[in-house]
């Protein structure tokens, strides 16, 4: 698969398998995040890669109650309102039972932290893709970084207190897709000549 053929056909996973994701490939797709640009060169991602099942179902239930915890605010994200619904009726998984869920963590004072990571997220999500993987883009641990609970879950985890926890992919083998992807028609584009 060449470069242009493995952005086309990325597409965020949902429904994974319990299959186990090799070491190699793991380590490749974390190499392949490691590689990505960043600001100055910095070099400040920090990779928390989690496969033990015990402590991403911890993970998942604290992520759940501390939502669930929430009031909704007018203003806030769709999305994030979504996941908030879905974790107040008990049924969200927010990683979708991947069997790795790889988190990156940045400097908190560093301008360039989100926009780092995000470089970081896609190159992982571009290597999985390579390999025949599912993966998929995962926000919620950003808009708990200062939620204590997993803060404290986390850093027994790794996060160091300096770090914030910018973005996290869900990675393993796909569910086989029952519908249809749906085509991208979005993101416009103006040409200034």
């Amino acid at each position: 698969m060449d470069a242009l053929e493995c952005i086309m056909t990325r597409r965020s996973n949902r429904k994974f398998t319990a299959q186990p994701i090799e070491q190699e490939k793991l380590e490749a797709i974390i190499e392949a995040g490691r590689q990505a640009p960043c600001g100055g060169n910095s070099q400040s991602c920090h990779f928390i890669v989690i496969t033990n099942q015990d402590i991403l179902a911890t993970l998942a239930d604290l992520v759940q109650q501390q939502f669930a915890q929430w009031d909704l605010v007018e203003g806030m994200y769709k999305s994030m309102a979504n996941s908030v619904k879905f974790s107040k009726r008990g049924n969200y998984v927010f990683h979708y039972k991947a069997p790795a869920l790889i988190v990156v963590a940045n400097k908190k004072d560093y301008g360039n932290s989100m926009a780092d990571s995000a470089c970081a997220t896609e190159n992982m999500l571009l290597a999985a893709n390579a390999m025949g993987l599912g993966a998929c883009y995962i926000n919620q641990l950003n808009w708990l970084d200062g939620d204590e609970v997993i803060r404290s879950f986390m850093e027994d985890l790794g996060l160091e207190a300096d770090e914030t926890m910018a973005t996290a992919v869900s990675v393993g083998y796909v569910e086989p897709l029952i519908q249809k992807v749906a085509e991208r028609t979005g993101n416009p584009v103006t040409w200034v000549k």
